[in-house]
């Protein structure tokens, strides 16, 4: 979709309809840039199965490594693609189009962020049980970990997105993206890790799954809407 076509086409269209438009278009995009968007995913699965060769073959240890090793690799393949999520709009012209149109922008933010987590969290999710299998999981814990995935790959996407935006046009802000996201993404590799090591144990992971959900609910209410001020200020 050209810049020059972005206005046009969102006028007179709901907040719905903004968010389908621009989701779509995204998704079309990356549908014809194949290689950069399974990027995240080949880092994901080549990161994985490099510490079964760097730290052993013994089973007891790579169960045990094993959650926390998924969750970090799983931050590090979301910020990857993440730091691109609005830079190519702004660049064309396109963002500032986008920004342009009647409805909120939070609805441009809400759609870039749904895309991101359908072409890069979703993916992991999917690769997960294979990943599991790799560690020698069992398989309450391996379906724990899809399930904490399930709720934290969201919770990634959306403070990806804000960082981004944050970081918009900013010489060096990939770093930065870095530093701002990693310390707000803590809390949800630490429930999500945790799930798994509870389930392992024996015990039931519903607290854990509890606050990764209240996690996902507050930045689902509460980053889209910074996003969206943060790319209004960046394109100013």
């Amino acid at each position: 979709m050209k810049a020059s076509t972005v206005a046009p086409e969102t006028a007179g269209t709901s907040m719905a309809d903004l968010f389908v438009c621009v989701l779509m278009r995204d998704l079309k995009l990356a549908s014809r840039r194949r290689i950069d968007a399974l990027l995240p995913l080949a880092f994901f699965l080549v990161a994985l199965s490099l510490f079964p060769l760097g730290v052993g073959p013994e089973p007891q240890m790579l169960r045990d490594i094993a959650p926390g090793i998924v969750w970090v690799c799983a931050l590090l393949a979301s910020m990857l693609s993440v730091g691109s999520l609005f830079a190519g709009d702004h660049a064309d012209g396109s963002l500032e189009q986008m920004l342009l149109a009647p409805q909120p922008a939070i609805a441009v933010a809400a759609a870039k962020c749904t895309a991101h987590w359908l072409l890069t969290g979703l993916p992991l999710i999917v690769a997960s049980p294979l990943v599991g299998l790799l560690f020698g999981m069992s398989g309450p814990a391996l379906a724990a970990l899809v399930f904490g995935l399930l709720l934290g790959t969201p919770i990634l996407s959306l403070l990806g997105a804000l960082g981004a935006a944050l970081t918009l046009g900013l010489r060096s802000g990939g770093m930065l993206l870095i530093l701002i996201v990693l310390p707000l993404a803590t809390p949800a590799l630490i429930f999500g890790a945790g799930a798994v090591g509870t389930v392992e144990a024996g015990m039931s992971a519903a607290g854990h799954f509890s606050l990764l959900g209240a996690l996902l609910i507050v930045t689902a209410l509460g980053a889209p809407l910074a996003t969206a001020a943060a790319l209004r200020i960046s394109t100013e």
